[in-house]
């Protein structure tokens, strides 16, 4: 992964909690740990595609509602 991924903007948290839903609950909808959501959140990790769609399809939003380039 290159460096500029801390550039990303990173809108998850807002949207999974306008959601209610708790990174527990995101993780199990989304097949995979609530580490991998909150390093997500956190923009320690970067998903791949289907992780990214399969978040953004639960959440009811586009990929690009959660993370776009400054």
């Amino acid at each position: 992964m290159g460096k500029n991924h801390k550039k990303l903007i990173n809108n998850l948290q807002e949207f999974r909690k306008s959601a209610n839903l708790t990174q527990q609950d995101l993780s199990v909808a989304a097949e995979v740990s609530r580490k991998s959501i909150n390093a997500i959140e956190n923009g320690i990790y970067v998903p791949s595609t289907v992780l990214a769609l399969k978040i953004a399809k639960t959440l009811g939003c586009k990929v690009e509602d959660l993370f776009d380039l400054p």
